[in-house]
């Protein structure tokens, strides 16, 4: 198969699986938008197709005119140099396009570029990067949808299941308590080879010295974190950061995203449902500052993702089946399996640092360059993906992030400490 041919093969693959996340939805959740993070179904949709086309077709193709010249205001999300666009607390008023109409949109860009791909001998330069950036986008876009279908559902009293899950990794009765990996003190490559696909954030690879440090050997579960809450974690102020405890007390966050306590017992929201707290899986949905407090609880710290890099590339480098991530069809954190160090998948990890440029980096220029670099400022890095993350999307070396409060994405952590 010849690299255009394994590029097409891939953009059919990912497009067809966009459609199968959306395939348990009913009509109404394609437009439901309960708060400013979370995006109706459907414009993930739209904004996935008109990827493709605003960056792809209408530059490279021929001749090819926009399907339908307003759909620029609706889908386009945040590129100032793609012109206006509609407020992302209001996608949830966008009743048209239905979703019915998105739907031809879509195929009918993804007959466009099929044509185009097929037909086209030699791919003007830049033309193959640009399409797989934006597969990659669909993959972010397709953690997105998993993310926002739980919260839209997850909301609902009725607690609607979005698909039926194998539980076989329910039979787990127990879990190991933690040890540390440590790492010795030294200078460490840090960021992306430049070889293979990266977004712009990942680069330039450099050294960073480390002093010696342990790391967690999984994550820390909802069992564990119980621990924190029953003791009074989230009513006594010393565990918290200033603007934590502000945000605790104004947002009267008494527990994880999903949480619900019934007498004596815990149970959380599921994409398979509603059911009892399993306390051996990964805890989920859980904000920095959440995470900041329980690692002071313990005497402990999130690591810096210089050291999450580091000890991943040592300790995590195997992909197997035993990774929860997306294709797994699991939806959900699961229990540690098969002696999994967790390094990628279950959850994204907070970490202790700010995203911001590594040295040498260098904000391409255009449209690419929004897709990153504005960004890098009151935000923290996450690292690992999660079970809403693409197999083929996730690497050790992958800069997720987001704002300290974030809850709805698939967050938790584990702990570090300096040795």
């Amino acid at each position: 198969m010849s690299p255009k041919e394994e590029l097409t093969s891939r953009f059919i693959r990912v497009r067809q699986a966009t459609t199968m996340l959306c395939s348990p939805l009913k009509e109404e959740d394609f437009v439901s938008q309960p708060v400013e993070d979370v995006s109706p179904p459907k414009w993930h949709l739209g904004h996935t197709t008109w990827f493709f086309e605003k960056f792809i077709l209408e530059r490279f193709k021929s001749g090819y005119q926009a399907y339908n010249p307003h759909y620029n205001y609706f889908f386009n999300s945040y590129y100032e140099s793609a012109g206006d666009r509609l407020a992302r607390a209001r996608r949830g008023n966008m009743t048209r396009p239905t979703t019915s109409e998105i739907i031809v949109y879509r195929e009918f860009v993804d007959h466009e570029m099929l044509e185009y791909l097929e037909s086209t001998r030699d791919l003007p330069e830049g033309l193959a990067d640009l399409v797989e950036l934006g597969i990659h986008h669909e993959q972010q876009h397709q953690e997105l949808l998993i993310t926002d279908i739980k919260y839209i559902l997850g909301h609902n009293p009725l607690h609607p299941v979005y698909a039926d899950i194998n539980a076989d990794f329910l039979l787990d009765t127990g879990i190991v308590d933690p040890s540390l990996l440590v790492l010795e003190e030294g200078l460490y490559e840090i960021g992306h080879s430049g070889e293979g696909f990266s977004f712009d954030n990942e680069l330039a690879r450099h050294k960073v010295y480390l002093a010696s440090f342990g790391i967690m050997d999984r994550l820390v579960t909802n069992g564990e974190y119980l621990e924190f809450l029953e003791s009074g974690g989230y009513e006594h102020w010393s565990h918290w950061l200033s603007e934590a405890w502000h945000w605790i007390q104004a947002n009267e966050v008494r527990s994880p995203l999903y949480w619900q306590q019934e007498g004596s017992d815990w149970f959380y929201y599921t994409l398979a449902g509603y059911r009892k707290l399993d306390l051996n899986a990964p805890v989920c949905h859980i904000s920095y500052y959440e995470a900041d407090a329980y690692a002071g609880w313990k005497g402990k710290r999130l690591p810096t993702e210089f050291e999450w890099e580091a000890a991943c590339q040592k300790h995590g480098m195997a992909q197997d089946v035993s990774d929860n991530l997306l294709d797994s069809g699991r939806f959900m954190p699961i229990p540690v399996q098969n002696n999994s160090k967790q390094f990628y998948g279950d959850v994204w990890e907070w970490t202790a640092s700010a995203y911001l440029p590594y040295p040498g980096y260098n904000k391409p220029p255009g449209a690419v360059g929004e897709y990153n670099g504005k960004f890098m400022i009151n935000q923290m890095v996450l690292r690992g993906g999660s079970c809403a993350t693409p197999l083929s999307h996730i690497r050790p070396t992958y800069r997720n992030f987001f704002q300290t409060d974030k809850r709805w994405q698939f967050k938790g952590f584990r702990l570090a400490e300096t040795i």
